[in-house]
C-alpha cells in the first residue's frame, strides 16, 4: 500500500502515544480514521487534533476494551459501515507488567494478556474480513523490543510481545499463501516516549529485587524512552508503505535484534549483568551514594505503545 489517501485506518490505542501519532499522520495524508481507546478523554483530544488540522477526513471514535471481543467485532462492523470500507488495522493498544514469575499474580497476568495479546487477535479476526473486501488491507500489529529478546521481571510482557510476534509472521505467511490482497507487518518498536511506563504495574516483589520503589521502577523503565511517538508512527508507515514484514523502531530495537540473532543463548547472560548493575545503581542512589560510570550498552529497554490503553 504506497498511498493512504482515501483508505480508512482503524488504530487501537488512539488516545495517547504512538496511536495518537498514527492517526494524526495518516489523517494529514487523506486517510479516514476510526479511532479505539479505553480512555475516552484522551480520545476526545486525539479527535479534536485531527479535525483542527484536517478538517475534510472522517473521522469516527468508539471508546472500548480491545479484550472484549463481542465490542471489537461490533467496532470493526461499524466501521466498515459508517467508512464504507476498512484498509488498515492497526493493533496498537497496550500495557506493561513487572513482576517476577513467581511472585506475579495470576490477575496481572491474564490483565496483560488479554490487553496485548488477546486485543491484537481480536483487532485481527475482527477486521480481516473488511480488509480483504476492499482488496487492499494491511493489519499492523505492534509487538515490541521484548518480542525479540527477553528481561528478567518482565515475563508477562515478554510472553505477550513474543506471541504477537509469533501470530502476525503465521498470519503474513498465510496471507501471502491466499494471495487475497492483504499483508502484515509485525511493529517491534524500543523505547518510546509515552506514558505506558507511568501506567504500568509494578509488583511489590520487585522493590529490592531490581528496583527500589514502584515509582523507582517506573521512572527507571521511561528513562530509556528514546524515540519520539511521532518519529515511531513514521517508521512504521514507511515499512507498511513498502510492504516490510517487520519493523524495527530505534537504535535499540536495532541493536537487541542483533544481539539476539548474533548471541542467541549469550545475550542472556548479559541481560542478567546489565540488569544487576542497574539494581545496584538504584540502591546506591536510594541511599544517597554516588553511582559508577555507565555501561556503554546495557539493553535494558522496553519497547511499548502507549499508556493503559485498549
Amino acid at each position: 500500500m504506497r498511498d493512504f489517501a482515501n483508505k480508512v485506518a482503524a488504530i487501537t490505542g488512539a488516545g495517547s502515544g504512538m496511536g495518537r501519532s498514527l492517526a494524526i499522520q495518516l489523517a494529514q495524508a487523506g486517510c479516514q480514521v476510526s479511532l479505539a481507546d479505553k480512555n475516552g478523554v484522551g480520545l476526545a483530544e486525539t479527535e479534536r487534533i485531527i479535525r483542527a488540522i484536517a478538517p475534510n477526513v472522517r473521522v469516527s471514535t468508539r471508546v472500548l476494551d480491545v479484550g472484549d471481543r463481542e465490542a471489537m467485532f461490533a467496532w470493526a462492523d461499524d466501521t466498515a459501515k459508517e467508512h464504507g470500507k476498512v484498509n488498515l488495522i492497526f493493533n496498537n493498544a497496550g500495557v506493561a507488567l513487572s513482576s517476577t514469575i513467581e511472585g506475579v499474580e495470576y490477575s496481572d497476568l491474564e490483565w496483560i494478556v488479554n490487553i496485548n495479546f488477546w486485543g491484537v487477535v481480536h483487532g485481527t479476526k475482527a477486521f480481516l474480513p473488511h480488509l480483504k473486501a476492499s482488496g487492499d488491507g494491511h493489519v499492523i500489529n505492534t509487538s515490541s523490543i521484548f518480542g525479540i529478546f527477553a528481561q528478567p521481571g518482565m515475563s508477562g510482557y515478554n510472553a505477550t510481545k513474543f506471541a504477537v510476534r509469533g501470530f502476525t509472521e503465521s498470519l503474513r505467511q498465510e496471507l501471502d499463501m491466499m494471495k487475497c490482497g492483504v499483508s502484515a507487518t509485525c511493529v517491534h518498536p524500543g523505547g518510546i516516549r509515552t506514558n505506558i511506563a507511568q501506567s504500568s504495574r509494578v509488583a511489590k516483589n520487585m522493590v529490592g529485587f531490581i528496583v527500589e520503589s514502584e515509582q523507582q521502577g517506573k521512572d527507571s523503565f521511561e528513562k530509556f524512552f528514546i524515540t519520539t511517538a511521532d518519529d515511531a508512527a513514521r517508521t512504521i508507515l514507511a515499512g507498511v508503505r513498502k510492504n516490510k514484514r517487520r519493523v524495527l523502531i530505534g537504535r535499540d530495537a536495532k541493536g537487541a535484534d542483533w544481539m539476539a540473532r548474533i548471541l542467541p543463548s549469550a545475550y542472556q547472560a548479559l541481560v542478567v549483568l546489565a540488569t544487576r548493575r542497574e539494581a545496584a545503581k538504584a540502591r546506591r542512589a536510594a541511599r544517597g551514594a554516588p553511582a559508577p560510570a555507565p555501561l556503554h550498552a546495557t539493553y535494558n529497554n522496553a519497547g511499548n505503545q502507549g499508556g493503559e490503553q485498549s
